[in-house]
This record gives structure tokens, sequence and C-alpha cells, in this order.
């Protein structure tokens, strides 16, 4: 006979009503040699596709739900407010606190300005912010699912919106079974509505890290925004409206990488949301003034069931789907309080923990571990450099680009002249003077294309925060010219202070070696 297969259901096991048995195949007029490949039948229809039950979870409270709604709280206000901050960076600069401005080619947060080719610095925080998470999931599991995660925050706000206009749990379940009604088409489409103008925000939001927002509030509204605006308003608009207002548990568990990539960062020493099986078995019900002798703690009422936005029973032990939120822990504590039981039958817990606690030994949680440390060296080593860069980085930069058409020019006193283009990128935000330099042979002369030179030496002027090409030409005489190419330096210097770049690259002769 042929087997099901289940799939991650929420906590839902998937059908297993296929087995039918040859009396009542034969009752209805079927062969039993035809059983065979009608339960194939009847098990690929009931297997290759699983609808979804919509979860309602009930509202709970407890420490776990407040620390949810706090970081809820700062994670939206930081991402609405931020692109409002006004930073002071001078006369034509952004003054945009948080800003990617791709037409400026420049990154802005607060103090700090990112150029394009220091775009390493960007790449060593992402580093960062990946191994931090690494380290946050071998010390507590899954916390930054259950609590920072954008679509773990944004489905709290669509289901605080539910609550508050369908009802908690109980209530949502029976306006769902109702005909369909005034009353009931007046609040979907109110609560739709309510997350339609979420999820618009939420778009616009985003899109005003990357154009200046106030700008973008008057264009937008007034038709006057350009056409990608539009765009990518209304794309993240949909995107977040079904994220977390229709598929909600589906993107963590079908969509997210994270919940198959955290098996690796987690070990028997890694806290997670646990149900504490040595103290609440055997499970069953229980009345008042009956003894708790010969029995578990837990009374089966499904509260931790009940409150699970994934609609999982953290009872089963560690599943994919579980997110490490701790309401289960606030919901099975209300009962535990009312039975008058020891509160933390389910509660963040390790496995070793688990094993000790069989063996009567003493519980312990040990943090300091071979892949918690190398996780806090390399987070902290990256931390360094990236601090150390940012301290001392240069507020000057060099490029050098030789000019290939022609390579070389001989001219009529047997010189040789090279092309170059060089690039002074000014990363203060006032105008300086720079002097340039080329060091080569003896003889070697610059001349900079529509600048003057002062003596022997040639100064050039570049406005603030400015990348300025200058056209640059370097003769060679006639004695000096060896083999087929000849290494030289540029060396800027700025005339206000000891800062000096440099670049290296080649003068062709055009000897034949």
């Amino acid at each position: 006979m042929a087997e099901l297969k289940l799939y991650p259901s929420q906590g839902r096991e998937a059908s297993s009503a296929a087995r039918l048995s040859p009396n009542k195949h034969a009752a209805e007029g079927i062969a039993v040699a035809d059983v065979s490949a009608h339960n194939k039948t009847e098990v690929r229809k009931n297997t290759l596709y699983k609808k979804r039950e919509a979860i309602m979870p009930r509202k709970v409270t407890g420490f776990y739900r407040t620390i949810k709604w706090a970081v809820l709280v700062a994670a939206l206000a930081a991402y609405y407010i931020l692109p409002w901050i006004r930073w002071d960076r001078g006369p034509g600069e952004a003054s945009q606190a948080v800003l990617a401005d791709f037409d400026g080619r420049r990154f802005y947060f607060f103090a700090l300005e990112i150029w394009p080719q220091e775009v390493y610095y960007i790449t060593g925080l992402l580093i960062v912010a990946a191994l931090s998470l690494f380290l946050a999931t071998a010390l507590f599991g899954r916390v930054w699912c259950g609590y920072a995660c954008p679509q773990t925050v944004w489905t709290d706000l669509f289901l605080l919106v539910e609550r508050w206009i369908e009802g908690d749990r109980n209530k949502q379940i029976r306006l769902a079974k109702e005909p369909i009604s005034f009353r009931k088409i007046i609040r979907k489409l109110s609560k739709h509505s309510i997350w339609l103008i979420i999820a618009a925000a939420t778009g616009g939001a985003f899109v005003m890290y990357f154009v200046d927002a106030p700008t973008l509030a008057v264009t937008f509204f007034t038709g006057e925004a350009s056409l990608p605006t539009y765009i990518f308003v209304g794309l993240l608009t949909f995107t977040t409206y079904m994220l977390a207002g229709t598929m909600r548990e589906q993107v963590c568990i079908y969509m997210c990488p994270w919940p198959r990539i955290q098996g690796a960062m987690l070990d028997e020493h890694s806290l997670s949301v646990t149900y504490r099986k040595d103290r609440g078995e055997t499970r069953g019900p229980h009345k008042k003034g009956e003894t708790w002798e010969g029995r578990g703690d837990c009374i089966d009422c499904k509260a931790c069931v009940a409150v699970c936005p994934m609609g999982i029973d953290i009872r089963d032990g560690l599943q994919l789907e579980c997110i490490n939120c701790g309401l289960c822990v606030d919901a099975c504590n209300e009962i535990m309080k009312k039975i008058e039981r020891p509160p933390n039958l389910i509660a963040y817990d390790t496995d070793a923990n688990m094993a000790r606690r069989c063996h009567h030994e003493k519980v312990q949680y040990n943090p300091v571990r071979p892949r918690t440390i190398l996780y806090v060296v390399l987070i902290t080593a990256i931390s360094s450099g990236i601090v150390w860069g940012v301290a001392s980085r240069s507020t000057l930069d060099v490029n050098v680009i030789k000019e290939r058409s022609p390579p070389f020019v001989p001219l009529s006193d047997g010189s040789v002249r090279n092309g170059y283009t060089l690039k002074i990128l000014n990363k203060a935000d006032e105008a300086r003077t720079f002097e340039i330099v080329a060091d080569g042979p003896a003889g070697l002369k610059l001349t900079v294309l529509g600048e003057t030179p002062q003596g022997t030496d040639v100064f050039v002027t570049t406005d603030a925060d400015k990348l300025t090409a200058y056209r640059v030409f370097l003769t060679m005489p006639k004695g000096q010219l060896v083999g087929r190419t000849i290494p030289v330096t540029f060396r800027v210097a700025a005339s206000d202070s000891r800062e000096e770049a440099s670049n290296k690259t080649v003068f062709e002769t055009g000897l034949r070696e």
C-alpha cells in the first residue's frame, strides 16, 4: 500500500485518510485487484498539494511579548523616521542623515561619507552583521527570526490591526465561518485597507533611503516623481502586503533559507524554546483538588498552540517552523500560575540541560564554546579593522589612467611624450590646492593641460567633495630613453597639510628591446 508523505504544515499533519480497506472498495463495486491503483490515485490527490490553513494566534501577554513589542516599536520607528533626519553637510551637499545617493555616487550615514572606492567598508559591515547573526544563533537560537526579522515585525503589526478590527482568535474563527454579510464585508475591507496603507508607507519609506525624503514626499503626491519611483513603491507595497498579510508563516517555512542554514549554527548548548518533557509528562487534564503525584504538569490545554504564530505544537520538540519568539512560554506561564504550578514548563533551554535533568545532574549554561569564541574573534578583528580604516582614512585619493591611443608621441627633438588622465578625489568639505609631482628619471617634465606651472611645480585646485580629472603629459628627453617602459610615480600632496597620495604607472619609450 502506498505511503503518505508528510510536508511541513504549521504543526498540522497532512491527511492520512487515503488508506481504504478492500471490503469498502468491494462494497462500492470496485474490484479488489484495483484497490492498489485506486489507493495510489487517492494518495496522489491528497499529497501533491496541502491547502494552507489560516493561523489565527491568540493574544498573549507576558515577558517575551513585552520584549517583542519593544523591538517592534524601535524597529518601525527607526525605519520610518531615519529618512527624515537632517544633517548639514554644507551648500550643494545632501542634507539627509542616512542616504544611499546613487546619482552622486555616495553613501551617507550621519557624519560618515562612503565613496564608491570605499565600498569595502560596506562589505566589512555586511560580514560583521552575518557573523553577529551566527553568534546570536549559536547562543540563543533563532532570536533574530522571533524578534527582529522584518517579516516578523511587519507580521506582528498586521496581526495587531487584524485583532483590532476582527477581535481575538475566537472571534476571528467565528467571523471566518459566518456567511457573507454586510458586517463581514466591512470588517474585511477595513482590515485590508489598513494593511495596504501600511504596506504603501513601508514601500515609500524604503525609497526615501535613496532619494531625499522631503523632496520625494512632494513630488510623489504631485505626480512629478520619476517612473521608477512609482514602480518600486508599487512593488514594495505589493510584497509587504502579500508577505505580512496573506503568506505570513509560509514565508518562514518555504521561502526563507535561514531555517535550514541555522542547523549548522546550533549545537546542544544553544538556547531554544523547549518543552521540558521531564517535568511535563505524562500530560492530561487535571481537576482542582486532584493530586499531582504520578503525572506531569502539562494539562494539555493547548494554550501554547493557540498563541503560536506558526501554528505548531512546541511539545513535539524542536521544529523547522519554530522561530523562538517565546510566546508559548508566556502562554504556558499564565496557565501554570492559574493551576498553582511552578513557571517555565516551556522555557528557553538547551539539549544538554535536558539530558542533565534526565540524569539528575546540575543544569548550567555554557556560552563560551569554540564556535562562539571563533565568531567573537572574527567580529572583533573585522570591526577593529573597519574602525581603524575609517579613523585613519585619507581625504585624498589619486587614480592614474594611461592613454592608449596613441601610447606615446615622438617629438621633433627626439624626446617622447606620454599622456595620462589623473583623477584627484578631494573628500574634504572645502576646496583644496594640490601639488602634482612625477617621480622618474632625471629630465622628466610634467605638464597639466590648462594649468600654468609655478616654476618647476604644478598646482591644481579641486572643489570640495568632488572627483576632478586632469589631462597630464610626461615628456622624457632622448638621453633617458632606456628599454620599452620606464616606471614612474605620480604624487599628489595637499598644500594645506602633509596628506599625500600616489599612484604608480609606466612611461612607454617607443623603443624595441
